[in-house]
């Protein structure tokens, strides 16, 4: 265990160095856009542009999916050319044009171009992503000492951020957007743009002063005898073209996303176990970041059911009324972020405990409670679809019970991961493994669309592996089975993976 350094005498926010709640609040309004967004692109497809739900959630999947895929070439970048804090910007700006083009696709809904300009504007999202969230979530390990044990609590407030953001973001764009007319879910997609242009100005004003290490020195900047920094801006369109190219390949003609998880993963595991300046310790840990990695997968493939098959459940199948009011089904999906916040501190304060007693529990075994919980949320919502009766909706409160185990399992697994990563991962390949971690997620997103495309209506039976789905029951006990086998599994690898650490 390396000594830890005492910090410099410099001013802090509840014990946390002041760059911590910069990143938290650049992330924040980028989160806003990303999940406001989410909360209405089925419902868009399904209410504007007038798609089947088979078609939204595949498409739904591969955008989310290749969200995930850019941060592999945005942290290489970022890493060898332009650094964390230029990567940061030009992701925001992208991202913010982007969000404008769906504004403007919006407006144009049922006119001729308007489906295209849609598909630009996610492109230039999915570009964007690629260059911003390796970059800012490696950054926030880099502002503590390696042996600070303060960095899990550390990922958890940076996670109360990302949280905080979803919870504005989809209250606002629910309540403009998705309002039952079509024309109105541009002002979801506006409101997004404005937000990550928020997040960008307060990146740019605070990144000199409050994004130094734990010694004072500053990080992010573009690395050492770097070659010229512009000379792989032409990176963006090659990357928006080959991007929409995929996306349009993948839902209309055959799916191939689920190979690029698997071909970036062992490529990249590849290329830095051949790395011979890193010993056989820091092979071992990302070989662990690996194994973790693909558990991963199995957690987000149902927990994203969010913005697709539970939107559509709720949409039809729940009871919205509430005092003569009728709820905008985008709106549930504010339980998440809403019990992450309120639970954030608590589960902070709990680790901060154990630890203190000597009892934490390692990270993989933190990871695989977080898929237990996930089971239990599904769990719990058999008994209310077993044996429906016509004409009688499910109380919410089965899908607010729903998203509390989803979200404190989220808090045991999401930000445990992103600082496990930060703590194994080669000071050399920081946000590359960073984006490795997020690779995962390309999988789970792509397998979420695929697993809600399989959504039962009425009449209509799913099949899935040879397990057919007549009824809601069927399609969440899939869910149930997937995330309990993982975490068992997971239980019983994390005593050997704690001894690779």
């Amino acid at each position: 265990m390396p000594e830890f350094i005492k910090p410099p005498q410099t001013k802090r926010i509840l014990g946390h160095p002041q760059g911590l709640f910069l990143l938290f609040t650049t992330e924040m309004w980028e989160r806003f856009s990303y999940y406001g967004m989410r909360a209405v692109l089925t419902l868009y497809f399904t209410q504007a542009l007038m798609q089947d739900k088979a078609f939204a959630s595949n498409f739904y999947g591969g955008y989310t999916s290749l969200v995930y895929l850019t941060p592999l070439i945005g942290g290489y970048i970022a890493d060898k050319y332009w650094g964390n804090r230029r990567s940061i910007l030009v992701g925001g700006l992208v991202m913010a044009l982007g969000q404008f083009f769906l504004f403007c696709s919006g407006s144009m809904y049922d006119q001729p171009g308007g489906d295209m300009l849609l598909y630009i504007g996610l492109g230039l999202m999915i570009v964007g992503n690629g260059f911003f969230k390796p970059n800012i979530s490696s950054m926030v390990g880099t502002l503590y000492d390696p042996a600070d044990r303060r960095k899990d609590a550390a990922y958890t407030i940076f996670y109360m951020g990302i949280n905080l953001g979803s919870f504005i973001g989809q209250t606002i764009c629910a309540l403009v957007g998705n309002t039952g007319r079509p024309e109105d879910f541009r002002w979801a997609f506006l409101a997004c743009s404005i937000a990550l242009l928020l997040g960008t100005v307060v990146f740019q004003w605070g990144k000199i002063k409050y994004l130094v290490t734990w010694k004072g020195e500053p990080v992010g900047e573009t690395p050492v005898n770097s070659p010229a920094v512009k000379s792989v801006y032409w990176v963006l369109p090659v990357l928006l073209v080959v991007g929409l190219g995929m996306l349009w390949f993948d839902v209309n003609v055959y799916p191939i996303l689920l190979w690029f998880p698997l071909i970036g993963g062992v490529g990249s595991l590849v290329f830095i176990l051949m790395d011979k300046s890193l010993n056989a310790k820091e092979k071992q840990q990302v070989i662990v970041i690996y194994i973790v990695s693909f558990f991963v997968i199995f957690f987000w493939a149902a927990f994203e059911q969010a913005g697709a098959s539970l939107t559509f459940f709720a949409d039809e199948q729940v009871d919205r009324q509430l005092f003569g009011w009728t709820i905008p089904p985008a709106l549930f999906q504010n339980f998440n972020p809403f019990f992450v916040v309120t639970c954030a501190p608590v589960m902070a304060a709990i680790w901060t405990y154990l630890g203190n007693k000597g009892i934490e529990p390692a990270s993989p075994y933190k990871m695989a409670i977080g898929l237990t919980l996930l089971a239990i949320g599904y769990l719990i919502m058999l008994p209310a679809v077993k044996d429906p009766v016509p004409g009688v909706k499910v109380s919410a409160g089965y899908l607010a019970a729903l998203y509390f185990f989803h979200s404190v399992g989220e808090l045991c697994l999401s930000p445990i991961g992103l600082s496990l990563v930060n703590q194994l991962a080669p000071a050399k390949y920081s946000s590359l493994l960073m984006a490795v971690w997020f690779l995962a997620n390309v999988a789970a997103n792509k397998f979420a669309g695929t697993l809600s495309s399989y959504y039962p209506e009425a009449g209509k039976i799913t099949n899935f592996l040879g397990y057919q789905m007549a009824s809601l029951y069927d399609f969440f006990l899939l869910f149930v089975v997937m995330s309990g086998v993982a975490a068992v599994l997971l239980f019983l690898l994390s005593r050997r993976l704690t001894r690779m650490m």
